[in-house]
Parts: C-alpha cells; structure tokens; sequence
C-alpha cells in the first residue's frame, strides 16, 4: 500500500465519491460518470485522473454486463463501433500532444460541450425528429463517443444522445451501454498504458476504490427503479457543469 497516492482526508473523500459516482453511473444514471472524471481530476493532475479512473470503470462495466445481459440492442452496438475506434484513436494521438499543463483546460471544454449537447436535446426534441434517420448519425455519435471516452472518459453523453433518439427503453439503454463501453474501455487500456496515464500507484487507488464502485452500482439499481430519472438528470448536469467550469478557470 506504500505505493497509494499522497492523498488528504478530504483528497479521500473526493476519491471515494468518485467512485460510488462511477457505479452509479453504470448502474443507469449515465450523467455521474462525467462528475467521477471531474472529481479525480480535482485531486490528480487531470490527465493522469484519466488513467486513473478507468480500470474502475471497467470493473463496474463487468458489474453492468453481468446484471443486463438480458437487454443489448447488438445490432445497434455492432453499427456503433467502427467509428467509435477511429474516434479512440484520434483521441488517443491528440493526447500525446497536449500539455498537462493545458489538458484541464481541454477536458473541462469537452465536457461542457458534451453538457450543451445534451441540454440542447432535452429543450429541442425536434432535433431528434430531424437526425434520427440520418444515416450518418450513427457514425457521428460513435466517432464523439470514442474521442470523449478516450480523452476525459465522457462518452456518455454521445451515447445518450443515439440512443434516447432511438428511443430505447431504459432497461435496453443500459445494457447497450454496458456492452459498449466495456468493449470501448478494453480498448483504452493499452492506449492509455502507452501514454503513461495507468500506473503502480493508480492500480492500488482503483484496487482501494473498487467496493465503493460496487456499492455505488447496488444503490444506483435500487434507485434506478425508485426515484424518477429526470430530475436526477437535471441535477447531475448542474453538477457536471459547474465542475467542468471550475476546470476552464483553472
């Protein structure tokens, strides 16, 4: 355990919501696994938060998989990928060239766009009447899925907004994006291995933080059938907002 993070009591109560934010966003509340990367990246350098956050996020999609198996639209998942592996790739070389210096400055950017994109939606649903049956959508949000995940693990939002055009119950939302952002979080590893960004010390913080994922993904799928969704939405938009704002100040 020597080799943990220097972290503050309050640095391990920012790391520890962080992770029950990364179960619960597999869990069906897709918005707080924006606010996960934002508040890993409050208490490590941004672009080593990444890193840092990922293997957790694999651990809870296996959690996902394994609880909604069930309910994949594979035909929908299959026509996602190729372009989501081009968008991987181009986000994986983008990050090489990027400064850590500056690297807050460019996630907190991508995500308050992301957050535009989806407040857009839920105000102009027209939008979704338009696009829906374009037939390059399907490429679009695959290449915006694949560069968000790969540089700020923020693919969310991308996803949500294919696959609530495609008006997906929530049960067949969730488990495509379970299936989809495993495959999607394999294939980061060895990208982001190769950048630097997985390291001895972040592997014994996601192996401290892995139960706090696990009970973040039990209390999500309690909730998930209790409380209505969208006012949860809402507020973790606002979160999200406010935090990637926070990052754009510096």
């Amino acid at each position: 355990m020597e080799a943990l993070p220097h972290f503050s009591n309050a640095g391990w109560a920012v790391a520890i919501v962080a992770a029950l934010c990364i179960g619960f966003t597999k869990a069906g509340f897709g918005g707080f696994g924006v606010v996960a990367g934002l508040l890993m990246a409050q208490i490590l350098p941004p672009k080593e938060s990444t890193g840092a956050v990922l293997p957790m996020l694999l651990a809870a999609d296996l959690m996902a998989i394994w609880s909604y198996h069930r309910h994949v639209s594979w035909r929908d998942f299959w026509k996602l990928l190729p372009t989501t592996f081009i968008g991987l790739i181009s986000g994986w070389a983008l990050m090489s060239r990027i400064p850590g210096a500056s690297f807050g400055h460019v996630l907190g950017w991508m995500i308050l766009g992301m957050m535009g994109l989806v407040i857009w939606q839920r105000f102009d649903q027209r939008i979704l009447s338009r696009v829906i049956h374009h037939p390059t959508l399907v490429s679009i949000s695959g290449f915006l899925a694949g560069i968000t995940t790969m540089m700020a693990n923020a693919g969310g939002p991308a996803m949500s907004f294919y696959l609530l055009g495609k008006r997906f119950d929530k049960m067949a939302f969730v488990g495509t994006c379970a299936w989809f952002f495993f495959v999607t979080n394999m294939t980061k590893i060895p990208l982001s291995w190769s950048l630097g960004l997985i390291s001895k010390s972040s592997l014994h913080l996601n192996f401290v933080l892995i139960p706090a994922v696990a009970v973040g993904m039990i209390t999500g799928q309690v909730m998930l059938g209790r409380i209505p969704q969208q006012p949860f939405e809402w507020l973790v938009i606002l979160m999200a907002t406010g935090s990637a704002l926070k990052l754009i100040a510096g």
